[in-house]
């Protein structure tokens, strides 16, 4: 087991601990060790952050764009040499997969690389003045100092979600990760220092939200607030934000419909589905949460789904290439078993799972899971599992899945299977999601990624992210 040892704050270009000398220990999901301390941020360090994030705009918003792009290709540069380092600091905090952490890495990468391409294509827009008295244009400007409260499941994919965007846009940043698991962003903030990234540009800290979170939200110097989490906790940014007017930018909960009509490619939605709802464990927003399969396909479909997941291996470790590991926490694990005994008191069949893995009971394990028998009242539809609970439903008709599907507060991604033209226009249309995924699936930094109902508001992503980072201003000319 490797100790990452005792990280620090990063705070105005330096390395310091917490003012109060808190430390937080991090565990290992995957056997129950600590692996690290990490400075405990209080209110003092909020507020010091806030005053260097304001100073750091002061500089950062008046560099030429090719200056901060000069800033930021090295940064991408000094993240891709530590890439061992970050992915093993993901592996350990949080359960990850060591090949699922390159994801992470590669989007903090992508991040910095095209977001200043981006912000380069940006153009004034024109405005015609139809009397012929004045010129006007609509100019973009930064936003000033972003406050963004990441989840624990990417640790630094969300990072790279905000970094990019924001430091392309002109904006400092300020990152609170998940205290569940800020081990690798703290190590970036290491690196940002290695590398004398410009002071007060990005900060990092991880506490309490009532000492931290509250601290930045309240703060009238927070110009920008922007999350990764759940809705309960964005509603609860949104009504604490009002002590200022703020831009705010949230992707919040999913309860994703994965919907395999009669004429789907079996194989490929059979993968799929494997793919979105084990992966990371489940513990993805955009996860295959309610699986919806016809009729006349449901009893092959099943059968295949649970040998599949029967046949998922289960480890830790770089050497071990497993396909699952563990669930972060021990309550977000046993709330699985209580998921699965909601169900199957209201009448589901468990399939597959529910059981801890032999050999594995000190860390946060759970066997691949499979309900079938589903029906809309149980917990495990109403809410989001977040972690490996396959709930396999059967349907007749499109008019019943549709209404079905769009029986949820969620509305982040949806996923149908369907070679038929005339249903492909109508669900795209008529599923109320953010995302609507055809016959494969695709995330990439230049495609938008955003939710609509309860899910969020904003996109991550694309130019689109860019928006969040910037104001525009009118500037009229008299001629």
């Amino acid at each position: 087991m490797i100790n990452f040892g005792y990280q620090k704050l990063y705070i105005d270009g330096q390395l310091i601990d917490a003012c109060e000398q808190s430390k937080a220990q991090v565990t290992c999901p995957a056997t129950g060790e600590i692996i690290a301390e990490v400075a405990k941020a209080g209110k003092e360090d909020a507020l010091k952050a806030l005053d260097a994030a304001e100073r750091g705009f002061k500089y950062w918003s008046k560099l030429p764009l090719a200056d901060r792009t000069e800033w930021m290709m090295k940064l991408r540069q000094a993240v891709l040499d530590n890439e061992d380092l970050l992915r093993q600091a993901m592996i350990h905090e949080m359960g990850k997969t060591y090949e699922g952490a390159w994801e992470d890495i590669e989007a903090v990468a992508n991040g910095l690389e095209w977001y200043p391409n981006a912000m380069k294509n940006l153009r004034d827009e024109q405005i015609p003045d139809y009397e012929g008295t004045h010129s006007h244009k609509m100019i973009h400007q930064p936003a000033g100092v972003a406050v963004a409260y990441l989840a624990w499941n990417f640790p630094l994919l969300n990072v790279g979600f905000k970094l990019g965007p924001a430091l392309a846009a002109g904006c400092s940043l300020i990152i609170k990760p998940s205290a569940l698991s800020p081990l690798s962003a703290y190590l970036l903030g290491k690196i940002m220092h290695d590398i004398d990234f410009p002071a007060g540009v990005v900060n990092i800290l991880s506490g309490p939200v009532a000492e931290v979170a509250n601290t930045l939200t309240t703060s009238k110097k927070t110009n920008v607030l922007t999350m990764i989490g759940s809705t309960q906790t964005g509603l609860r940014v949104i009504a604490d934000s009002t002590t200022s007017i703020k831009k705010l930018s949230m992707e919040l909960g999913g309860n994703a419909p994965f919907i395999v009509f009669e004429d789907a490619d079996f194989d490929t939605a059979l993968d799929l589905a494997i793919g979105l709802k084990f992966g990371n464990s489940g513990q993805i927003c955009v996860a295959a949460n309610r699986i919806y399969i016809h009729e006349s396909i449901y009893d092959k479909f099943l059968e295949a789904y649970i040998q599949r997941a029967n046949n998922l291996k289960l480890g830790f470790g770089k050497d071990e290439k497993p396909d699952m590991g563990p669930l972060v926490t021990r309550l977000d694990r046993d709330r699985m078993f209580e998921l699965v005994d909601d169900a199957v008191s209201k009448g589901a069949t468990l399939e597959a799972g529910a059981k801890v893995p032999a050999g594995k009971e000190k860390g946060n394990w759970i066997e691949p899971t499979v309900l079938s028998g589903v029906t809309n009242e149980m917990r495990v539809v109403q809410e989001e599992i977040f972690g490996p609970v396959a709930p396999i439903m059967k349907f007749t008709t499109d008019d019943e899945v549709l209404e079905l599907a769009n029986d949820t507060e969620y509305g982040l991604a949806s996923y149908i299977f369907t070679n038929n033209h005339a249903r492909i226009e109508r669900f795209s249309t008529e599923l109320e999601f953010g995302e609507v995924q055809v016959n494969g699936v695709k995330y990439s930094i230049y495609l938008p990624h955003g939710g609509i109902k309860n899910s969020g508001i904003g996109h991550d992503c694309s130019h689109l992210a860019l928006d969040d980072y910037l104001v525009k201003k009118r500037i009229s000319i008299a001629k």
